[in-house]
Order: C-alpha cells, then sequence, then structure tokens
C-alpha cells in the first residue's frame, strides 16, 4: 500500500477550496478542507498531515499567521501558499516563515500538484535521513544465514517466494533458531531494501513501555518522558518492522497493534492526533500462537492478521549437517578465535550436541572456546567443559534442556538477565522455566 501525503486545505473561498479537495481526494490524497483559521487549528489538533496549502488573504487569522502557528504544532508538515495578492515582499515573508513555497491565485492546478509532491517528497527525505541513522545505530552488527542444509533450503526458498510483497509474515521457532536473519532477509529481498529495518523484542518491556516505544510519545505524556519521541512505527515507515517475541506481548497493546495492522493509523502516547505510515510487518515467536489463542492468552483476530504468510524455522538439532558450517563461520567472526581451528573431537562433540539453544547456543559455545583455549586448538573440554557433549541416548531433549539451562546460570553466578542473554531467550521465559524445572527464584 503506498500512502499519498495527506493534505490540509485552508481557503476562505468555499468553492475554490472545495475544488481543491475533490481533485487530490480522486487522486487518493486524505483531504480535510477548512474556511479558516481557526477551523485549521482545531484540525491539527487531531491528525497530522504531510502537506498544509493555506490562504494567505482570510478574514481574522490570516494564512501567514497560520503557517506560524502551525509550524509550531506540526514542525515536520511542510506549507504551501496561495494568494490572490501576491507581491515579492509577501512571498518573502511566507519563505521566512517555513513555508515551502507560493503560488499565486488563480493557479495553474498542474503545478500546484507538481508542488505539493516535491513538498512531500522534501518531508520524507528529512524524516528518511533521520530513521535510517536510527535504523543502523540500532543495526550495526549485522550476520548473515548460513546453512545447506534441505530444511533451511526450503525455508530461504519461501522467504524469496513472498519477500517482494507487504503481507504480514509471522515467523515461529525456537529461541535461537534465526528468526531475526530471517526476517532481515525478508527485508533484504523486497523492494523496501532501501528503507529502514526496524527491529523491537516485544517481549522486553512491560506494555506501557512498549505501547511509547512502538507508537512514541509526547513531552509529558508520562513520568520521565522530558521530550518528544517518535516511536518505531514511524521510523520504519515505507520499510520493514520486526516484532520479535510477539507472543509476549500485553493483551491491551495486541488490540492496538491490531488497529494498526489494519489501518496503517496510531496515536503517540499523550497525544489525540491520529497519524499515518506503510509499513510490512514480520513478527516471530518461539511460542506456538495457535495453541496461545486456544489458551486465551493471544488475541485471535491479531494471529490471524499476522498469520497471513507462515514460516517454520527449524532448530538446529533437525539441521545438524549445518553445524559444521555454522562452526566455522563463529570462528572466523570471532576476535579471540584468528589462528585457532576446532579439533576433530571438539567438532565430533558438535554434531553429538542436541543444542536446547540452537543456533545462538553454538555462537556462545564457539566463542567460549576461543577464550579458553590454551593454544591455536580447540578441543570438546574447551567447548563444554569437564564433560563435552554430555548428551547419553536416555536423556530426552527436556532432560538436555534443564542441564543445559543450570549449568549456563551456575556459570554466570545465577545471574538471571545473563544466563538469559547467553541462552538466547528472554529473562520472562527463564524464569518460567526454572519455575517448571522447581528451581527457586
Amino acid at each position: 500500500m503506498n500512502i499519498l501525503p495527506s493534505l490540509l486545505i485552508v481557503d476562505d473561498e468555499a468553492e475554490f477550496r472545495d475544488l481543491l479537495v475533490r481533485r487530490f481526494q480522486r487522486k487518493g490524497h486524505q483531504v480535510v478542507g477548512t474556511a479558516s483559521a481557526e477551523g485549521a487549528l482545531a484540525v491539527l489538533d487531531e491528525r497530522c498531515f504531510d502537506v498544509g496549502i493555506f490562504d494567505i488573504k482570510m478574514p481574522g487569522v490570516d494564512g501567514l499567521q497560520l503557517l506560524e502557528l502551525a509550524r509550531k504544532a506540526q514542525p515536520d508538515m511542510e506549507v504551501l501558499m496561495l494568494t490572490g495578492y501576491g507581491t515579492i515582499q509577501t512571498a518573502i515573508q511566507a519563505m521566512k516563515l517555513g513555508a515551502y513555497d507560493y503560488l499565486t491565485k488563480p493557479c495553474n492546478l498542474e503545478e500546484l500538484e507538481i508542488l505539493v509532491a516535491k513538498a512531500a517528497e522534501k518531508k520524507q527525505l528529512v524524516e528518511t535521513k533521520t530513521v535510517l541513522h536510527e535504523a543502523f545505530r540500532r543495526n550495526a552488527t549485522q550476520s548473515r544465514i548460513v546453512g545447506e542444509s534441505p530444511k533451511m533450503g526450503c525455508v530461504l526458498e519461501i522467504a524469496r517466494k513472498v519477500a517482494p510483497s507487504g503481507s504480514p509474515v509471522l515467523i515461529e521457532g525456537e529461541s535461537g533458531t534465526g528468526k531475526e536473519l530471517i526476517a532481515r532477509a525478508l527485508h533484504d529481498w523486497s523492494p523496501r531494501v532501501q528503507q529502514p529495518f526496524v527491529a523491537v523484542n516485544a517481549g522486553a518491556l512491560p506494555g506501557h513501555l512498549l505501547e511509547s516505544e512502538l507508537f512514541g510519545h509526547e513531552k509529558g505524556a508520562f513520568t520521565g518522558a522530558v521530550a518528544q519521541k517518535k516511536g518505531l512505527v514511524e521510523m520504519a515507515h515505507r520499510g520493514t518492522l520486526f516484532l520479535d517475541e510477539i507472543g509476549e506481548m500485553d493483551p491491551g497493546l495486541q488490540v492496538k497493534l491490531l488497529r494498526f495492522l489494519e489501518t496503517g493509523e496510531f496515536r503517540r502516547v499523550g497525544d489525540n492526533r491520529l497519524r499515518q505510515v506503510e509499513v510490512r510487518i514480520v513478527a516471530a515467536t518461539n511460542r506456538k500462537l495457535e495453541a496461545e489463542v486456544k489458551e486465551g492468552r493471544f488475541r485471535e483476530d491479531l494471529y490471524y492478521r499476522l498469520n497471513v504468510i507462515r514460516i517454520l524455522v527449524p532448530p538446529l538439532r533437525e539441521r545438524k549437517e549445518d553445524i559444521p558450517l555454522l562452526a566455522q563461520y563463529f570462528l572466523a567472526g570471532s576476535a579471540a578465535g584468528r589462528g585457532k581451528r576446532l579439533s576433530p573431537d571438539a567438532m565430533g562433540a558438535l554434531e553429538a550436541y542436541d543444542f536446547p539453544g540452537n543456533v545462538r547456543e553454538l555462537a556462545n559455545l564457539v566463542e567460549r572456546g576461543c577464550l579458553l583455549a590454551s593454544g591455536d586448538l580447540i578441543t570438546a573440554a574447551d567447548l563444554f567443559g569437564s564433560s563435552p557433549g554430555k548428551n547419553t541416548p536416555a536423556d530426552t531433549l527436556k532432560d538436555v534442556e534443564r542441564e543445559h539451562i543450570l549449568r549456563v546460570l551456575g556459570e554466570v553466578g545465577g545471574n538471571k538477565t545473563r544466563a538469559a542473554a547467553i541462552l538466547g531467550i528472554s529473562v520472562r521465559n527463564l524464569y518460567r522455566k526454572l519455575e517448571e524445572y522447581g528451581y527457586q527464584t
């Protein structure tokens, strides 16, 4: 969906104003027309616009005064001035006050359309520069997908097929399987590749803070909101918004996300004005969302809205042929691994291990081995400690997972935040698993 710039047209000449409103509406713009500056200011309190078209000569508050007030209310909006009394002095004054350009009445409507497009393009360029800078800051380090197994081949084939569309995608898979890499691939293989890729962990923040992170807030909206802040949906405009751990999202926020998915419209926290953006939503979860819906923990309507296209990322234990490739990839990318190599017993131990923490755990194990190896050769003991690859045929996957989680927790002195980061799961998920094991939290 390509959103054309939204317009606010202010002119006390009803016939001319209605002509402009109808003309731009026919072309697909969202347009509001009003006869006075007072009416315009009331509208500016209700929703945001990309471009304003203001008549200069109006009774009461004139167009130049409105320009000043509008620029304070919505600094990002570009404004075109119309006047039947055009002088160079008026034009200079309008430009000094921040107008993008001006036209004299009666104006050429095609010329006005061109100026509207150029004004909107300027607004978009300014916004894009800001959001790309922030997106690059957030995503400074990127990894590539490594794997030649048939299962990963199927995943990548589906991703390539659906990447060009703007439809929502739901990526399911265990923690640490590389769901964000698939999301990045969907973005990189799409026409949105030059636009921002913005990621947020929906399970990392309480509902009210996540709402502010997603939709932004106004100054003073809540304690600690010392300045106005754009949300991630605005930063991702025309690009991709990746919502990781969507299954952890607060039920109240699920309602607002559903509304945003359906309309592209939202309000910042503490602001009554309606805004609109166009983004592709890619969501990921390590839960079975269908089961969460049946248990009443996730909204059914939101599930079906997200589940237009579903991609299931297999766990590492189901594509063990990728382990040597991944291990060498992580070894080559480690600063501590320069000049080091994995011994045959180390590689054998990795291939025998079931990796409850999946690819992320493999990366952490290789990094550990690089740091603990006394020479250039990394052994199984460097990777796993005193009991490398301690999986036995009698062990269930649950047993292996429990043993591994408790071992990692012990190695970090019980620090659950550090343990969760190493395991590649949320702190909330770690607490839930520890409760299952009867571990005193």
